[in-house]
Formats: C-alpha cells, structure tokens, sequence
C-alpha cells in the first residue's frame, strides 16, 4: 500500500525511534520537526503532540496525516534504520527496518 493510499485509508499510525540504533544525524528532524527533536544526548526521540520529548524507551506518538509522508520519509532515509511506524490497531509495522 502506497503512501497515499495509507493516508486515504485514514487508518491511525504511530511512530518510535529505538535510541540503540539512532546514529544522531538529524536527518528524521529534517524531514519532520514537528514528530522528531534530537536531544541533548544527540540522539532522536519523538515529541508528544503537545511539543513534548518523549524519552522514555520504547515512547510512541501518533502520526499527524499531513506528516505521514514526511514522517515516511524519515524512516526510509534514517541511517540507523531506527524509525518504526506501525498501525495502532493491530501495532503491525508499515514503514522502517520490520515492516511486514
């Protein structure tokens, strides 16, 4: 399923960033400031949708639909392969390193 086809679908997505991969180069915030902070740690974490930075392990925040692609993009171009985007209904990953 393409991009746009996911986003046609309105079907809720998530996103999370394993810290133990994250090589720190930015490129996520690049694409999507408003999902992606790098930390003082230099590593990226996703931010709530309040602006907040999730840094607990494993933290999820939902995918904004006028983001998805740039958040899709983030997952793909990350060097770390360290961005998962997964379905909130069944958590099956759709984009990053374990997509299905």
């Amino acid at each position: 399923m393409s991009v746009q086809e996911e986003a046609a679908v309105g079907e809720a997505l998530e996103v999370w960033i394993d810290q133990d991969l994250c090589t720190g180069d930015g490129i996520c915030v690049q694409y999507a400031p408003e999902v992606f902070e790098l930390d003082i740690d230099g590593l990226a974490y996703v931010k709530s949708a309040d602006d907040e930075l999730l840094q607990d392990k494993g933290a999820t925040t939902p995918v904004p639909l006028p983001l998805l692609t740039d958040v899709v993009d983030s997952a793909k171009e990350c060097p770390g392969d360290c961005i998962h985007v997964r379905r909130v209904a069944d958590r099956v990953e759709v984009y990053g390193p374990d997509a299905q």
